[in-house]
């Protein structure tokens, strides 16, 4: 019996870095909000047992009026976020149900996670309690000073990009956030508190491909990937001769 896991979806940035007045999460890939791709990759699977997310509360009437039939349909629980992403998980954390195994957190804005890496994911985090998907570095990376100048160059060996889903038991996950406030700096994703209480968090290969929507050029590659993948083959007979093909 595969384990029983909440997703968690933060879409309660103010997207700063983002250009134009559309936040990113509700930009649109070929006519698709990118929050709403998100959602339909978990929506339809049998291991998903609820999934809730958080948006900005002043974004709460726009979203009514453009999604909210969307979301039902999918069974979406919509909440308010907080000021900071780690208070906003904080906040999604209390409707997680007391049934759940596993505790899933991704990204409102990685439309382009796939079926196979979820699975993988998933499985990790019912085995060892804490795992995410990771990508290796393959470029040349160089730390630079403030006059934009290289100061080094970092050997990438053994250095990877952290993703999303990050997926962990919710005892895990509980405790790390009631412990965020003693992390000193940014706190930029969940394995990095998960981490400082000395729990080991798995690495799940993933690919590049699992990007990140950060800015406007990342939509188009973003649709490029998906238009890319391979559409699925509708069961049955297909085309206008549909009844007839079954002889």
């Amino acid at each position: 019996m595969s384990a029983k896991v909440a997703v968690l979806i933060p879409a309660a940035g103010s997207s700063r870095r983002f250009p134009g007045k559309t936040k990113k999460q509700f930009s649109d890939i070929d006519g698709r909000a990118v929050f709403l791709r998100t959602v339909e990759l978990f929506a339809g699977r049998d291991d998903v047992a609820q999934i809730v997310m958080a948006i900005p509360a002043a974004d709460e009437e726009l979203f009514k009026i453009k999604w909210e039939a969307s979301l039902a349909f999918h069974g979406v629980r919509v909440i308010h976020g907080g000021a900071e992403r780690h208070e906003t998980v904080a906040r999604l954390l209390d409707e997680v149900k007391d049934d759940a195994d596993l505790i899933a957190l991704h990204d409102a804005v990685r439309p382009c996670v796939t079926k196979e890496q979820i699975d993988a994911v998933f499985q990790a985090a019912a085995e060892s309690g804490a795992a995410i998907l990771a990508s290796p570095l393959v470029g040349t990376i160089k730390r630079v000073g403030p006059d934009q100048t290289i100061l080094q160059t970092i050997d990438r060996n053994g250095l990877w990009e952290a993703q999303t889903p990050q997926v962990f038991r919710p005892e895990i996950i509980r405790r790390a956030h009631a412990q965020a406030n003693k992390i000193k700096g940014e706190i930029t994703d969940d394995a990095q508190i998960v981490e400082a209480l000395n729990i080991p968090v798995r690495i799940v290969a993933a690919t590049a491909g699992n990007i990140k929507i950060t800015t406007s050029e990342d939509l188009v590659i973003a649709a490029a990937i998906l238009k890319a993948r391979p559409k699925p083959k509708p069961k049955g007979p297909a085309g206008p001769w549909a009844a007839e093909q079954g002889w």
